[in-house]
């Protein structure tokens, strides 16, 4: 009786914030959805072309690579900051958490054009490379999909290290003792034991990153120069510069299916807890 009661509690105190985000999200998104069915013309036309479109088929394949390349990066960059924050020293620990999080005080579009400046052809990286006389010309760093992939990477690797480090707080230590004290290295230790157990937060970490760089438009749209064009750039040049209200409703339709499906994945691997650490 005491659990119901509780339950309902916290039902009454959630039901004002789910209220909100049906009227500011649920509302839009149906609006959305009316679009892609009825514009230019009522029918399932638009949805037949974002299956069918080679333009739209080649920017989806383009985002799941990018994102694909991103997550890994990301992942794997995260992993090694989360591993110095839970296990390093204390002025690791002081460093990595200077990592963590003075990049969320920065913002996305700041970011963005920080990595023009380093990355262009007259950018400090080329410029210093130049001077050394390492290079001759200038290199390819930004205008193309790997100045998104390192925008991008640089701007998530945050948001994965929490449920990589609590998915290693939760590691325990006799564990890891006991494997070296039959006989196992350093090495065999981490690759065998530590990070199989740490592989919840592997599995989180790549489905938050994926997710959240499925939506990506600012990073892409600065650093790619219009030549990597991801989802969220096409459904905006297809409502803004076309204009084909439909066909971009369709597509953001589709874009909030995937998410939805990846986010109802995520949830069945990561709790909110250890999202937030």
């Amino acid at each position: 009786m005491l659990a119901r009661s509780h339950n309902l509690g916290a039902a009454l105190l959630l039901a004002p914030l789910l209220l909100l985000l049906a009227v500011a999200y649920g509302i839009p998104f149906l609006g959305v959805m009316r679009w892609s069915f009825t514009l230019p013309e009522p029918g399932l036309a638009q949805y037949l072309t974002v299956f069918t479109d080679p333009l739209v088929q080649s920017v989806f394949v383009r985002t799941a690579r990018i994102c694909a390349l991103v997550t890994v990066t990301a992942v794997a960059a995260a992993y090694a900051i989360a591993y110095v924050w839970v296990r390093g020293t204390p002025g690791q620990r002081l460093i990595a958490e200077y990592c963590i999080l003075v990049p969320f005080w920065i913002s996305v579009l700041t970011r963005a054009f920080g990595w023009v400046a380093l990355l262009s052809n007259r950018g400090l990286i080329n410029s210093w490379l130049q001077s050394l006389g390492i290079l001759g010309e200038p290199l390819a760093l930004v205008r193309n999909e790997f100045g998104v992939v390192v925008g991008m990477t640089h701007f998530l690797i945050p948001f994965a290290v929490f449920p990589v480090a609590s998915a290693m707080r939760a590691v325990d230590e006799r564990v890891l003792l006991a494997a070296r004290g039959l006989g196992a290295s350093r090495t065999r230790t981490f690759w065998s034991v530590f990070v199989p157990l740490t592989m919840s937060g592997i599995i989180g970490a790549a489905l938050i990153v994926f997710v959240f760089a499925l939506g990506f438009f600012v990073t892409p749209a600065i650093l790619g120069g219009g030549r990597s064009v991801m989802v969220a750039e096409l459904v905006y040049l297809r409502i803004f510069q076309s204009p084909d209200w439909g066909l971009g409703a369709a597509i953001s339709v589709t874009l909030v299916l995937i998410v939805g499906l990846l986010t109802a994945a995520l949830f069945r691997f990561l709790r909110f807890s250890q999202m937030a650490g």
